[in-house]
């Protein structure tokens, strides 16, 4: 295999800037430095004025396969991955049929190693009645992402709203649990209240529904499971105020047994955006009210929050027009994620030493993923080519998504993605994806 040599890059790695070279062979980091050469071919890249990340870990997004592809793939959606930096995914169990047993886990794997063109993991799916199946996974730790419990409502019957199982998976899990905490009754019963007095309801009212009270006592919930028995829980998507008081920034990162995660669109909007989008940002936990927005922001930069990811879930433009009540949950996410946030770099919201961290070597570390995440020689050569002074605006022509929309649409970004590379591979750059090699399913370290 040829070698690649990137010369001229400005590297942010690690809390740091460096001007350098890096030297890629055989998938993987072989040289950073400076004045690199090789012996042999080697192909070579001038990243003069370009930024050299860390490949993204999105560890948060639903492809849909199988058996919703008419929305999404593990194919079209990797695609959309790696045309926006994101060089590896962890994907939900929310599919048709669910993940709720290892044999359909398996199955989810073999699709991709056939179909991404990204790197790749999947959490295994619980329900009230499949706990044997779930504690099968703990003979997995050094193969799979975790176990996911939605402990509020979703697809089918995803919902583990038994609390003695609840508790049975936590104390027997090995693996880490993500979990997303809205409590179902809550839920319910703000419902009802609306429902009672207002006969047609709108995306504004998606708030009041699932509102922060729904979400603090679930994750509080989540938490004590966790405490009680040491499990090692990181919660997804958190998006008020009021849970941030449950996490903590005393701690670093590799020594935290509760994590916590945001994603960019409870950074990005808020409910004063239903006027305009109405159903587009429909999403569970729902988006919330400005104050929100605010602290999330504020936790994000001190630490409390450690992730960010997207929780990527395309649905078709036909599947959003419906009325509220019957409108799908969920937007497209991942090609833009990345770009989403270097703009806050841009406007001076968060440094581009913490987007990395967040975004790449946190989640690495959060799920001991093995060899990536960093820019180290021996690790894989997962990277990604930023030119921050390309503009970039997303529209109907440059959407990979199957569905073919965005929230984000019409959004001008100062950065373009120049190259993406997975496994030393190129597998985006001048606005082309090359499918000709597939990604690899991640190893992890436990």
């Amino acid at each position: 295999m040829s070698s690649i040599i990137i010369k001229n890059a400005t590297i942010v790695n690690e809390g740091t800037q460096f001007l350098g070279d890096i030297l890629i062979k055989d998938q993987r980091i072989e040289k950073i430095g400076t004045g690199l050469q090789t012996k042999g071919a080697a192909t070579e890249i001038d990243a003069t004025g370009l930024l050299l990340l860390p490949g993204v870990i999105d560890d948060q997004v639903h492809f849909r396969e199988p058996g919703l592809t008419h929305k999404a793939s593990i194919f079209t959606e990797s695609r959309a991955a790696v045309a926006g930096g994101v060089t590896s995914f962890m994907e939900m169990p929310n599919t048709n049929p669910p993940v709720f047993t290892q044999a359909l886990l398996e199955d989810k794997y073999t699709i991709s190693k056939h179909t991404s063109l990204a790197n790749y993991s999947f959490f295994m799916g619980t329900s009230n009645d499949n706990y044997d199946e779930v504690m099968r996974t703990n003979e997995k730790k050094d193969e799979v992402c975790g176990i996911k419990i939605f402990m509020g409502s979703s697809t089918g019957n995803l919902l583990v709203d038994n609390a003695l199982v609840l508790e049975r998976i936590f104390e027997g899990s090995e693996l880490l649990i993500a979990t997303h905490c809205e409590e179902e009754s809550i839920i319910k019963s703000n419902y009802q209240q609306l429902k009672a007095n207002k006969e047609i309801l709108e995306p504004s009212d998606h708030p009041i529904i699932r509102n922060e009270e729904a979400c603090f006592e679930s994750s509080l919930k989540a938490i004590q499971f966790a405490h009680k028995f040491g499990t090692r829980l990181h919660i997804l998507h958190i998006t008020t105020e009021k849970e941030l008081q449950l996490f903590s920034n005393m701690l670093p990162l590799k020594d935290k047994r509760i994590t916590a995660e945001v994603c960019v669109h409870h950074l990005h909007f808020t409910s004063d955006d239903y006027a305009t989008l109405g159903n587009q940002i429909k999403c569970n936990p729902a988006i919330k009210a400005p104050h929100n927005r605010t602290a999330l922001w504020t936790a994000l930069n001190d630490d409390r929050l450690d992730i960010i990811a997207t929780d990527h879930a395309p649905h078709t433009w036909e599947e959003k027009q419906h009325a509220f009540e019957q409108a799908h949950a969920g937007l497209p996410l991942v090609q833009h994620s990345l770009q989403l946030m270097l703009q806050y770099v841009a406007d001076g919201k968060i440094s581009i030493e913490k987007v990395v961290h967040k975004m790449s070597h946190a989640v690495a570390t959060c799920f001991q993923i093995k060899e990536r995440g960093f820019i180290r020689e021996g690790y894989f050569a997962d990277l990604v080519l930023v030119n921050p002074n390309k503009p970039y605006t997303v529209t109907k022509d440059n959407i990979l998504y199957k569905c073919g929309w965005s929230p984000l649409e019409n959004t001008r970004f100062n950065a373009s993605i120049e190259k993406t590379f997975v496994n030393g591979h190129i597998v985006y750059g001048n606005n082309v994806v090359d499918e000709s090699k597939k990604g690899e399913r991640l190893k992890f370290e436990r």
